[in-house]
């Protein structure tokens, strides 16, 4: 089965699991029975995990082992999608699903300008998150035309390669990570019915 398939019948069977089967996402404060706030939880813990499995066991690996290098330019380049790439390419997969659920990486200090805050929501969760890491900034918001339950979570310099590849860039604000450190967050989106 391609990796593709794969994530989506994946992220279909999350998302089925937590009630959106048939159903759509469209409870006004939860998804089934399970409430919104759980609901983006279980998203992260997937995502988070992923991710972090991705980077130290893929690309920590295959850098390590001199096997392959992971790379910005990775379409035209013989390499590795970046940890970022990986998680912005799943998110652009799951859309495929037909789910509602979005997600993606933000940043104070985005190398990538499009990683940026585009919303107060999402300035004051960055803002939250570097100072309370551990704590999951989450709310009801109005864009796009429609209302959304939306969380931010810390997204942390998981391994090395994540510390060298945001201080080497030079298109990157600041250049002083270190294992652990946020690098920004995970937003999670899930529309919410009027």
């Amino acid at each position: 089965m391609s990796t593709r398939k794969w994530f989506i019948g994946g992220l279909s069977i999350t998302l089925c699991v937590l009630g959106g089967c048939g159903a759509g996402l469209a409870g006004k404060d939860s998804v089934g029975s399970v409430p919104l706030e759980k609901v983006v939880d279980y998203i992260h813990s997937v995502l988070a995990a992923d991710r972090t499995f991705y980077t130290v066991h893929v690309v920590e690996r295959m850098k390590t082992r001199g096997v392959i290098e992971s790379s910005e330019k990775w379409r035209s380049e013989r390499a590795l999608p970046l940890p970022a790439q990986f998680f912005q390419e799943s998110s652009s997969l799951a859309e495929l699903t037909g789910s509602k659920v979005r997600y993606r990486l933000i940043s104070l200090n985005p190398i990538n300008k499009q990683n940026g805050p585009r919303t107060e929501f999402e300035q004051k969760a960055l803002e939250a998150v570097r100072t309370h890491p551990e704590q999951p900034y989450k709310g009801l918001v109005k864009e796009e035309g429609g209302r959304y339950f939306q969380a931010v979570y810390a997204d942390h310099a998981v391994s090395e390669s994540c510390v060298t590849c945001h201080n080497a860039d030079p298109r990157s604000a600041k250049r002083d990570y270190k294992l652990k450190d946020v690098l920004g967050g995970v937003l999670i989106s899930i529309p919410v019915s009027e």
